[in-house]
């Protein structure tokens, strides 16, 4: 299947944190659509997971973004999250995985190069990922493309989980992007 699998899709919602945040020009922008995602996937009753890079040194997620009960929460070293072993055995659930998140050019890019090494199919929300510098973040989406990521939008996203406009949640989740 070539559309996004809503029984098979996980949310990874990577480093949107406070200190960071601060640094990106299109950060409003980028965390609505982060937001309209992570909402869509809670009602949807998808797996949601984030993580925080040095949260000591970068703070916690975005208080608009704030995990709720049961989502992990998953701290980190590493630029790409499947070197931290408990977050590749937590990502370890054969779901296609959606990735939304900053930096596109540092934790983003690793963590996607990460799953595809893992036979990972891999979908990239590219108005929901920002770099403090747009030829950074240019250049992350084209290597991620080359390496076999799916470049996507957050509109298809939405679309391809409802999969119809008889889904019981259209009504809902349309409000999101209107």
């Amino acid at each position: 299947m070539l559309t996004i699998d809503l029984a098979q899709s996980h949310l990874l919602v990577i480093d949107f944190q406070t200190r960071l945040m601060a640094a990106i020009p299109d950060a409003p922008a980028v965390v609505q659509n982060a937001r309209r995602l992570i909402t869509a996937a809670r009602r949807l009753h998808l797996p949601v997971s984030f993580t925080e890079q040095n949260p000591h040194g970068l703070g916690p997620t975005l208080p608009d973004l704030a995990p709720q009960a049961g989502e992990a929460v998953l701290g980190k070293m590493t630029f790409d999250a499947l070197r931290t072993e408990p977050i590749a055995r937590h990502l370890d659930d054969g779901r296609a995985v959606v990735v939304v998140g900053c930096e596109a050019h540092v934790c983003v890019l690793q963590t996607v190069l990460g799953l595809l090494d893992h036979d990972r199919r891999v979908h990239v929300v590219v108005d929901a990922i920002a770099s403090r510098m747009a030829g950074n973040r240019d250049t992350a989406l084209g290597r991620m493309e080359r390496h076999g990521a799916e470049l996507v939008t957050t509109e298809m996203v939405l679309f391809e989980w409802l999969d119809s406009a008889d889904h019981p949640d259209f009504r809902e989740i349309l409000r999101l992007i209107k």
